[in-house]
């Protein structure tokens, strides 16, 4: 007699969405290729005349891939084997090309260079949800119209490698376990281009949470004056000597605290400011020849019990001489805030003394 000690019932495990009936070769990877149908154990290409846009849509479907981006003839090469001696008629809502129906041949030849080749977008079918990041949080798949939980048991540093490789977010981060959800299992070797390519099952196992070390967005980079100092030239802001001018570090609101450091290439001389709103400010007196140079803003935070960074573009500053000393300017700026001031308060006088002369004014 047979028996069943667990409760679950497991369906054979399938490789990493990839459907035994269909593939895509020699092309950059699941989701671009010469389209090969199997056929008696060995593998067939499909003539460019037996294969339409209706057939792409399936077939890219089947892959787990997006939506078809191109459908040409010789786009990938010949096949070294047989060819597929029917012509497909899909409606497009099939799952798998094998569903679709087919029929005769006319021609029982495919000429050379009409091996159809099909390239499907790459669908946007991982994310990570509930880490304030999109590098950061649990691993989530998009999976026959929805959205659902990813979990692993055995080879989570597998999994987390390629899901931060496939989202372009750097390498993985070791994180203690927190997910509470449960997920279907994904198992990878960890040099996967995408999760399609692992492994999966239909057992339930602990969601996995994913923290990948391009967690920081990119700070921004800036330089302002208040006296007009500053202009754009073909390597970027120059700055007239003896102005003082203002270097802002600021990123988009993700995590509260941090601190911004600035740096100054060619230079150990670097400043550091906790970051107040998301921002920080580095005032620069007045400027002089040793300013001259490249400047970038780090930003530095801890969390998820770990150290991340991330470094703004290169701001590249160059000061020249100013057409007035800029002690001058200052002089001449102050004494026009003056006048303007005492103009002011005199047309108001007279203004009030005209107005209670005419209430005085016997009628």
């Amino acid at each position: 007699s047979l028996t069943v000690s667990s409760t679950k019932l497991i369906e054979c495990s399938t490789k990493s969405f990839s459907p035994e009936s269909v593939r895509l070769v020699d092309g950059a990877g699941l989701c671009s290729g010469r389209v090969e149908v199997k056929s008696n154990q060995s593998w067939a290409s499909v003539c460019e005349a037996d294969f339409d846009r209706q057939d792409a849509e399936v077939v890219c479907g089947e892959l787990g891939c997006g939506a078809p981006a191109a459908l040409q003839g010789g786009l990938y090469g010949e096949g070294e084997g047989q060819t597929w001696d029917k012509e497909f008629q899909c409606k497009g809502k099939e799952s798998l090309l094998l569903d679709c129906d087919t029929s005769d041949r006319e021609n029982n030849t495919c000429l050379p260079g009409n091996a159809v080749g099909l390239t499907c977008s790459e669908p946007d079918d991982v994310r990570l949800v509930g880490g304030g990041s999109r590098c950061a949080g649990g691993v989530e798949r998009y999976d026959q119209g929805e959205w659902r939980t990813v979990g692993s048991d055995w080879d989570q540093e597998g999994v987390a490698a390629v899901v931060c490789r496939q989202l372009g977010c750097g390498s993985t981060v070791p994180v203690l376990p927190g997910n509470t959800t449960r997920g279907f299992g994904v198992d990878c070797d960890g040099d996967e281009p995408s999760l399609r390519e692992c492994w999966r099952d239909y057992y339930l196992y602990p969601g996995l949470t994913v923290i990948c070390s391009d967690l920081l967005v990119q700070p921004d980079i800036s330089l302002t004056d208040s006296l007009g100092g500053v202009s754009r030239g073909h390597q970027g802001p120059e700055m007239f000597r003896g102005y003082s001018f203002t270097i802002t570090c600021s990123n988009q609101p993700q995590y509260p605290g941090g601190s911004f450091l600035l740096t100054f290439t060619g230079s150990n001389r670097t400043q550091t400011q906790p970051a107040v709103n998301h921002s920080a400010a580095f005032l620069f007196p007045a400027a002089d020849d040793s300013h001259q140079g490249n400047y970038s803003c780090v930003y530095d935070n801890y969390v998820f019990s770990h150290n991340f960074s991330s470094e703004s573009e290169l701001l590249s500053l160059t000061i020249t001489a100013s057409p007035l000393p800029a002690f001058i300017i200052r002089h001449v700026v102050v004494l026009l805030i003056l006048l303007t001031a005492i103009t002011t308060s005199y047309l108001y006088y007279k203004t009030t003394t005209y107005s209670k002369n005419i209430m005085l004014k016997p009628s």
